[in-house]
């Protein structure tokens, strides 16, 4: 194969961003603020890799600018230079993932935001022999009665005939009034395509309760989900899993999963389907942890147990190659792990991870069809990571692209795993990360909760967190009690509805960095992004004063405005059970407890969050103006949840360290690394 060099190509692509960025940092042994704001605010330069089924092309999504995407290609088997085929210089239409139904085209997702704050998607084609792009997705028909929302996904790369692709298609129904041609198809199905004719045939008929098809990677669908909905149309907390026997056309009942308030979901939860052993792969507690079943399709629903491990969760599949096959499972306690079914690749990921630089975590994202040739992702606490290209022919391993090249060269912060005492005695696991070069004592500190409420952190790189490591601050992110991954009774009723116990865990992670010497009293601040934003204002409520300074990032403020604001979704009912009712729904609000807020507050947030309404921050800053507190919030035009645009970040981390730095008396200046 010939030689990629990704870092000329980047610059040639216009990702003037990181070029600029990297040029931009200064060799003096102070750093500035704006610098270094700068070099962990910037987008990471690509966003998912995939190869093509010869192993002779490779696929990118790239970050274009501030807030842009594009789809660039490398093609081995001509002269490797990186070509743009489609490019969205905007923050409403993103690009966000490609892969190869053929090494002469690619299907992308698109999504599309509006201002009136809805999102939809769309699957586009395109061609590397110069032909425009198609949209995939087929058009409503004038007499449509409504809009699809969701533009489907790939779900099998093998259709009913050579060329073609199955895909996930929402089906509108037409008006039937002057008509006998309308149709009255309604809700999900599946589709055969050709994606160069757009020439379809329709598999699975559409139905207006199915959430979910799982094929077996050959072009056979042998599971389908459906939730049924109320006469009012929201979702239920049931979903029925149906399967079929091979060659058969009818669906049986496979099983039944209900979805908790908490989040600790019960029943047997089919994700693969594995054609060779005739079984799905699907995970279901044991003993209060998640653990990977496989069952029989054959008619006996037999049932064996494939991979546990006592307290720990066992959450997602290693899966490999264009047929999707099953590889291996993975699950995450102190650092993530995969143990791999296939001998040949577990032998392979072990010899990688002890020859690339830092021992970095080995993950395989995509093949060629035969799986001779591999891309790999590796990363680490102290390496955002990189993307590397493996033949196992040659044994030659390559670089294909670093995720942060401003950051070569950068020492970064080590992420340590950490357990502290919360007031029950009870211990809460967490992350602790030092400022590079630091005794770890008497710092100014900030614990940072994560979102969710029913996510976790992981051992790995943290732009957020390394930018106030870089800045001097010492950063715990505690996995309190409504996190996910530490079993069924970790998660309490959820971090809303028993928001004591986690707003409390969250708060003795501050104690605790104190207590242990590692943060000054008067130093301790705490910032968080949508949950997390959530707990870090309603720790200012819970324990007032114990941190010195709030940021909150996008968060939820007000639970009887969030439940309001799900009425019109067909997820209302599943939100309105996370919430509850009760006392806890207002003293667990901190914009209707903002007088006992004490301490200084910044909040960003964008006004095209689709997850958390931007109005979730106005209520509060308006409360708390009210009442005569300090706050501040920034609200980014255009931009949503995740503030995917390298100036917003750069401003949010900059706007930020001033925040803290003033509310801590803190000196603006720090060493460089």
């Amino acid at each position: 194969m010939k030689r990629f060099v990704a870092s000329a190509s980047l610059a040639a692509l216009a990702c003037a961003g990181l070029a600029t960025t990297a040029q931009a940092a200064p060799t003096a042994q102070a750093e500035s603020v704006e610098a270094v704001a700068a070099l962990f605010g910037t987008r990471e330069a690509v966003d998912g890799v995939s190869m093509s089924p010869s192993g002779m092309k490779i696929a990118m999504i790239q970050s274009i600018g501030r807030n842009g995407t594009a789809v660039a290609v490398a093609e081995y088997d001509k002269d490797a230079k990186l070509r743009t085929l489609v490019v969205s210089n905007t923050a409403a239409e993103r690009i966000r993932h490609c892969s190869w139904p053929s090494d002469n085209e690619l299907v992308c997702s698109v999504s599309v935001a509006t201002s009136d704050l809805t999102s939809f998607t769309r699957l586009v084609a395109l061609y590397l022999d110069g032909k425009p792009l198609k949209v995939v997705t087929p058009a409503e028909s004038s007499r449509a009665v409504g809009f699809a929302w969701y533009g489907g996904d790939i779900i099998d790369w093998t259709g009913a005939r050579p060329g073609e692709v199955l895909m996930l298609r929402q089906f509108v129904p037409e008006q039937q009034i002057g008509t006998h041609l309308a149709s009255s198809l309604e809700g999900l199905g599946v589709e055969s395509v050709d994606v160069r004719t757009l020439r379809r045939t329709t598999i699975e008929k559409p139905n207006i309760d199915a959430t979910d098809y799982i094929t077996d990677g050959r072009g056979s669908v042998r599971i389908r989900g459906l939730n049924p909905t109320t006469s009012g149309g929201y979702d239920t907390n049931v979903i029925n899993y149906f399967y079929r026997t091979k060659d058969s056309h009818s669906w049986d009942l496979l099983s039944r999963v209900t979805l908790n308030a908490s989040g600790s979901d019960s029943g047997f939860q089919p994700v693969a389907v594995d054609p060779t052993l005739d079984a799905a792969y699907g995970f279901e507690r044991k003993d209060g942890y998640l653990a990977l079943y496989r069952e029989k399709l054959d008619g006996s629903k037999a049932r064996e147990l494939v991979f546990s491990k006592p307290g720990i969760e066992v959450d997602d599949l290693v899966r490999l190659g264009r047929t999707q096959r099953v590889v291996g499972v993975s699950y995450a306690g102190d650092y993530r792990k995969a143990e791999y079914f296939d001998p040949e690749l577990a032998k392979l990921r072990s010899a990688l991870g002890k020859a690339l630089p830092g021992s970095p975590l080995v993950d395989f994202v995509s093949s060629s069809e035969d799986e001779s040739k591999l891309v790999m992702f590796a990363g680490s606490d102290v390496d955002p990571g990189r993307y590397y290209l493996y033949d196992k022919a040659t044994r030659h391993l390559e670089e294909i692209l670093p995720l942060r090249p401003a950051l070569a060269g950068r020492k970064l912060a080590e992420m340590k795993p950490v357990q502290f005492p919360a007031a029950d005695g009870t211990m809460i696991p967490g992350y602790l990360t030092l400022p590079p070069g630091s005794d770890g004592k008497n710092l100014p500190a900030i614990v940072m909760p994560h979102g969710g409420p029913s996510s976790r952190d992981e051992w790995g790189f943290d732009w957020l967190v390394q930018f106030f490591a870089a800045r001097g601050f010492a950063v715990l992110q505690p996995n309190f009690r409504g996190s996910a991954g530490f079993g069924e009774a970790w998660f309490e009723k959820n971090g809303f509805q028993s928001w004591r116990t986690a707003i409390g865990d969250v708060d003795d992670a501050g104690r605790w960095l104190v207590s242990s010497g590692i943060a000054a009293k008067d130093k301790l601040a705490i910032v968080g992004w949508s949950y997390g934003g959530y707990a870090a204002l309603q720790s200012g409520v819970l324990d007032p004063g114990l941190f010195k300074a709030i940021v909150a990032i996008a968060p939820v403020t007000d639970l009887s405005v969030l439940r309001q604001d799900h009425l019109n979704r067909t997820d209302y009912r599943l939100v309105d059970q996370q919430i509850g009712n009760g006392p806890h729904v207002a003293q667990g609000s901190p914009a209707q407890n903002v007088g006992a807020i004490q301490v200084p507050v910044l909040m960003f947030h964008g006004d095209w969050d689709l997850n958390v309404n931007v109005h979730q921050s106005q209520i509060m800053e308006r409360r708390l103006r009210d009442a005569g507190k300090q706050v501040e919030l920034v609200t980014f035009p255009g931009l949503a949840h995740s503030l995917d645009d390298s100036a917003a970040r750069t401003k949010v981390l900059e706007q930020s360290d001033g925040f803290l730095r003033k509310a801590l008396a803190l000196p603006t200046t720090v060493a460089s690394n």
